[in-house]
């Protein structure tokens, strides 16, 4: 008996016309593999075909062997039975390796093509979607279908042609016997249907408990300081054994419902079984039938039912397997938001970026985040952003980065609007620097050529030569090859964040748009970084989210954004003298000071 089968929930369940397009689609995918999968199909027929023999070959020398004891038919029939064994033994071990082999080939593809899919959209598209239902797609989704790829497709196909087959070749043999004999398969049937409604509702029971006792548990240990700091090691522990108790609960329920089900479909094949000894063996006396025919039916019944087990346990693995599907084709068709447009030409190596009549919204029928924004910022200029939490200031700069597309008005660059412009020359010539440095798992030199996988150890030195942070990385200990580990965790994040740096410095890009680099790091790191980046922005034209007014006042303009708009726009000195928005801020921030001077 295997487990539990795959649960699928209502909101899962596909449509038959859902499913139609569903299995179109996996069948377009799977025509580069149709070959091998026919041929897997043939060698299930063939093993299936194999199962079957086996009971007729023993029926034939019972009735042309041994009952007339003729050793040659006897003999003939042993070395037949041998050889069915072993082509039974081939076909299957090719027809598991085979089907294997195909659909782990279709799991490796859909996975490449989602991931792929999943690095081509643009901000949008996280922004409307929940990180954990991403990675759902990739991990849960995949799971559903893995079971179904490895063994599952292949007991369905066989069991499907095991049940008719054997059907078929029962009423061949003696339809009276079958007729009698059928008398069981009803009740097994109507067994196999309400299994497979109360199975679902039981594994579904499972999964939700087993996703609130793992979510209770990683709640635990995140927040285990808390918890013995407070002394709430006992509540915690009883508020988890609950939990637990709930997850034994649904899995004995899942017990349950595999224990009344296993029986009823054993006693079903021994109850038939019986029946074709005591209704056959009179048939015998009768003439109606031979002994090897009652034997036929014998062995044969003991198939009849495993596969009947078997496609009620599959039923909702398939559902929740083409459900999964749905999901996943679903991601694939998501359209990008930030794409190139046909015909697109590359940006020119300068220019100035003009901001005109620019209105965004994150949804569309949100509230408007910017509104009416115009601005033009000069090659080599230096502006500062500067504003409240939430009013727009960072959205203005990932518009000029094109992170995202204004609702209406336009971003250009050297005139080219940044809609035409190829993604290519767009990411050269426009570089994000965010407030913390992410890497990947890898080495310092592997992190820095990210963003020029071209780029040669001569070109990535250079460009640590250019901010003066050769000798920082080189003093470690395997140098740039050392490895920073997942996220960095390696390195510091004043390192993490020079690594970034060295990045926009290999690309060697017209503009920088920062998000204050520096305003999350210690003092120490802080002044390397600052050093490193005042080389950078040399020559280039700079846009920077300011955080701290101190970097306004190095900028050459700075401009205000409240409640969505540009509402001022000069020098540091220009905008203290109005009296203003600016000059508020700036009052409350140079008091701050003072105060903790």
């Amino acid at each position: 008996m295997r487990g539990m089968p795959a649960g699928i929930s209502e909101d899962d369940k596909l449509d038959s016309e859902q499913a139609k397009h569903v299995l179109r689609r996996a069948a377009r995918m799977m025509r580069p593999h149709r070959r091998q999968l026919w041929l897997a199909i043939g060698l299930i027929a063939l093993y299936t075909l194999c199962i079957l023999a086996g009971p007729y070959i023993v029926s034939w020398a019972i009735d042309s062997g041994i009952t007339p004891r003729d050793a040659g038919v006897l003999n003939t029939a042993i070395a037949a039975y041998i050889v069915v064994a072993l082509v039974h033994y081939v076909a299957q071990r090719t027809a598991i390796t085979t089907l294997a082999r195909v659909g782990e080939t279709f799991l490796k593809d859909l996975r490449r093509r989602v991931f792929a899919h999943l690095q081509r959209l643009s901000m949008p598209f996280y922004d409307r979607e929940k990180a954990g239902v991403i990675i759902a797609r990739m991990t849960s989704d995949i799971d559903a279908m893995q079971e179904l790829v490895q063994m599952g497709l292949l007991q369905f196909v066989s069991a499907t042609m095991l049940l008719v087959l054997a059907l078929i070749l029962l009423f061949v043999m003696s339809w009276q016997l079958m007729f009698v004999c059928a008398i069981a398969i009803p009740f097994v049937v109507l067994a196999s249907i309400k299994f497979q409604k109360d199975s679902n509702r039981a594994y579904l029971t499972v999964r939700d408990r087993i996703g609130s006792t793992l979510s209770n548990l990683q709640e635990g240990i995140a927040g285990v300081r808390v918890i013995q700091a407070f002394g709430r090691q006992e509540v915690e522990s009883t508020r988890f054994a609950g939990e637990n108790r709930g997850l034994y609960d649904a899995h004995m329920e899942s017990v349950k419902v595999q224990s009344w089900y296993v029986p009823i479909i054993e006693f079903a094949g021994h109850f038939t079984t019986a029946i074709a000894i005591g209704v056959g063996g009179w048939m015998v006396t009768e003439d109606i039938v031979t002994i090897g025919v009652v034997a036929f039916f014998v062995l044969t019944l003991s198939n009849l039912f495993e596969p009947i087990q078997q496609l009620s346990q599959l039923f909702n693995q398939l559902q929740s397997s083409g459900a999964a599907l749905q999901k996943l084709f679903e991601l694939l068709d998501t359209d990008v938001d930030v794409a190139e447009r046909p015909g697109a030409v590359d940006l020119p190596s300068e220019g100035e970026i003009e901001v005109r009549d620019v209105v965004f919204r994150y949804a569309p029928d949100g509230e408007d985040v910017l509104s009416g924004v115009n601005l033009t910022i000069s090659p080599g200029e230096r502006l500062a952003l500067v504003g409240p939490t939430g009013a727009g200031k960072s959205t203005l700069a990932k518009l000029v980065a094109r992170m995202y597309d204004p609702v209406e008005g336009t971003v250009s660059f050297g005139g080219v609007d940044l809609r035409d412009a190829t993604l290519r020359s767009l990411r050269q010539r426009i570089v994000v620097v965010p407030q913390e440095g992410f890497l990947f798992h890898g080495t310092i030199r592997d992190n820095i050529r990210l963003v020029r996988p071209e780029a040669t150890d001569a070109d990535v030195v250079r460009a640590l030569d250019a901010l003066g942070l050769r000798e920082r990385f080189e003093d470690l200990e395997d140098g740039l090859d050392t490895e920073v580990a997942e996220r960095g965790s390696r390195l510091s994040a004043g390192e993490k964040q020079l690594v970034s740096l060295a990045r926009a410095a290999l690309i060697d890009p017209a503009v920088l748009v920062l998000d204050e680099a520096t305003s999350s790091l210690d003092p120490g790191t802080e002044a390397l970084v600052e050093r490193a980046l005042e080389v950078l922005m040399e020559g280039r034209t700079v846009i920077v989210i300011a955080h701290r007014l101190s970097t306004s006042e190095r900028a050459d303009r700075v401009g205000v954004v409240t409640e969505g708009t540009l509402r001022e726009l000069g020098t540091h000195d220009e905008l203290v003298a109005a009296g203003g928005h600016y000059a508020a801020l700036y009052a409350t921030w140079a008091g701050g000071l003072a105060s903790t001077s």
